[in-house]
């Protein structure tokens, strides 16, 4: 038997209690600033977390992407070791937030009262929210707009485990977040050798031509159709791409899909198989360029830029060009300040990149193409090893979470 089961069988042999999260704690709407006061704004040292923290940095959060001035604070901050739950728009995430701070009013704060702080492990109760996120998936108001039925939100109950049984499973359950990171750390490394292998490559090219990014082909952008139009997102079939899409090599399908009426009566456009998409804007700029190649045919958001080659430059050439000078592009073409992290385009588009003939770009791409399998290939490799230890660790830690609740 384990240690957790004999604390379970020792401390809890009646079952559990479970409290409402309504009795448990205080709930309060994060907010945006208005946009229109740069005071706001300028030289920020207070933490305004949004959902692109939580996709580029994790779900426990001491640094935000951006921050405000103390004058843009109504009231008082949110206080550290707070959980925000998304309760409209992007509906099942959450993170632990250790810092004083603000999010936008997509975010619910989760703040305990004062007569059970001593009671919970902050890590613990992170733990418990990923129950609570499929539960809000659950839970959705019927409308245009996706967002949690609140008074069903505030009858989600949590267990009242004693302290030492807490503990105990945050342990186990860090041990398995440490070892996913050690593989994802494994999995960086080997992508930053295959960029270093990419850039040389095309740099050590036979009769290559210093060529613009802006000549590699016609580059265009997108558009959201409007959320509040059913008819335009209802059963849609068309991917629309946007950042949450662009974190694998090669662009299957994406998680949100347009209808054709959207594309029919709206200034979408429907780009072509064999194309080569960036993010533009979005704080993931700040440590990374996200590129990647897309075989089918898609729409994209006004974050994205899209490359439809010319006769010259092969698709695949093109994709693995922006890869190899990833790092580089990124340092010499990001904006500098502003409130989000953007690329400055014109620079961008005038950066230059060797491109040779044809025949010596099928050459490398049919090399590049053999190592792009070992680092990115979900079948494959580390990628698939991280993937079966997330499932592995999703499953226990459902487990490790459900409590015989206490008998009445």
């Amino acid at each position: 038997m384990s240690r957790l089961d004999d604390l379970l069988k020792e401390l809890c042999p009646n079952g559990v209690e479970h409290k409402p999260l309504s009795e448990l704690f205080n709930t309060r709407n994060g907010y945006t600033p208005s946009k229109s006061n740069p005071e706001f704004w300028t030289d920020g040292t207070v933490p305004w977390f949004r959902m692109e923290d939580i996709r580029e940095n994790g779900r426990i959060l001491s640094e935000a992407t951006q921050y405000v001035s103390r004058s843009a604070v109504k009231g008082n901050l949110f206080p550290a070791n707070s959980i925000i739950v998304a309760t409209s728009a992007t509906i099942g995430e959450h993170a632990l937030i250790t810092v004083p701070s603000l999010a936008n009013q997509r975010f619910t704060y989760l703040m305990l009262k004062d007569e059970y702080k001593d009671l919970f492990d902050s890590k613990f109760l992170y733990y418990y929210c990923f129950k609570l996120d499929k539960y809000c998936k659950e839970c959705l108001n019927q409308g245009n707009f996706a967002s949690v039925d609140m008074k069903k939100f505030a009858k989600f109950e949590f267990p009242l485990v004693p302290l030492s049984i807490q503990r105990e499973i945050v342990r186990i359950l860090d041990v398995f977040t440490e070892l996913t990171a050690e593989l994802t750390a494994e999995l960086t490394a080997r992508k930053k050798q295959y960029e270093y292998y990419c850039r040389s490559l095309i740099d050590t090219a036979n009769g290559a031509v210093e060529t613009r990014i802006n000549d590699f082909g016609k580059w265009s952008g997108g558009m959201t159709p409007s959320m509040s139009n059913k008819s335009f997102w209802e059963d849609g079939a068309i991917p629309w791409v946007s950042s949450k899409d662009m974190k694998q090599a090669i662009l299957k399908d994406t998680q949100d899909h347009i209808t054709q009426k959207a594309l029919e009566e709206t200034s979408i456009k429907l780009l072509p198989k064999e194309t080569v998409a960036i993010v533009a804007r979005s704080g993931i700029l700040k440590h990374t360029l996200p590129i990647v190649y897309i075989p089918i045919e898609v729409t994209v958001n006004q974050d994205i830029k899209v490359l439809v080659s010319s006769k010259n430059i092969l698709p695949k050439y093109a994709y693995y060009c922006l890869v190899g000078y990833q790092s580089d592009l990124l340092a010499k073409t990001k904006k500098q300040g502003g409130t989000v992290d953007s690329l400055e385009i014109d620079k961008f588009m005038d950066y230059k990149i060797p491109v040779p003939s044809i025949s010596e770009q099928e050459r490398i791409v049919a090399i590049l193409d053999r190592f792009d399998t070992l680092c990115n290939d979900i079948s494959a490799g580390l990628p698939a090893e991280i993937e079966a230890r997330q499932r592995q660790y999703e499953y226990y830690r459902d487990k490790l979470l459900t409590f015989k609740e206490a008998s009445v």
